[in-house]
């Protein structure tokens, strides 16, 4: 009995598509779409999230990429985590200055905002 409940977690894990990778100019293209105002300021005015998605996922296909609201909400995620990390690594003192894709625009985006990390003063 345990076996077949293996085989099918082995079954439907297969049947999960994953979505392909991200190229170079989809995330510039979601950089861009994420760091429209109007987009910004719902995602500040909003707790729930899914409709936004929905709209970056539109703009994604305006620009002729094929990425659904899930997609775009994982990106923005890691590309959150990934220049959160950096500007921490960089806020530590003694440590070499350390750099991500696309820091800058994200840091236009981020720089300001609630969910980073604020530079502390002494």
């Amino acid at each position: 009995m345990q076996r077949s409940s293996a085989e099918g977690t082995m079954m439907e894990s297969q049947n999960r598509k994953r979505a392909p990778a991200w190229a170079e100019q989809e995330v510039w293209d979601l950089i861009a779409v994420w760091g429209e105002e109007s987009v910004l300021s719902e995602l500040r005015s909003s707790f729930r999230n899914a409709k936004i998605f929905v709209k970056i996922s539109q703009g994604m296909q305006d620009r002729g990429h094929n990425r659904d609201p899930k997609q775009c909400c994982v990106k923005l995620k890691e590309l959150r985590q990934a220049y959160q990390k950096t500007r921490e690594a960089n806020g530590r003192s003694g440590s070499e200055p350390q750099t991500c894709r696309f820091y800058d625009e994200l840091h236009a985006i981020l720089g300001g905002s609630a969910t980073t990390t604020p530079a502390s003063v002494v």
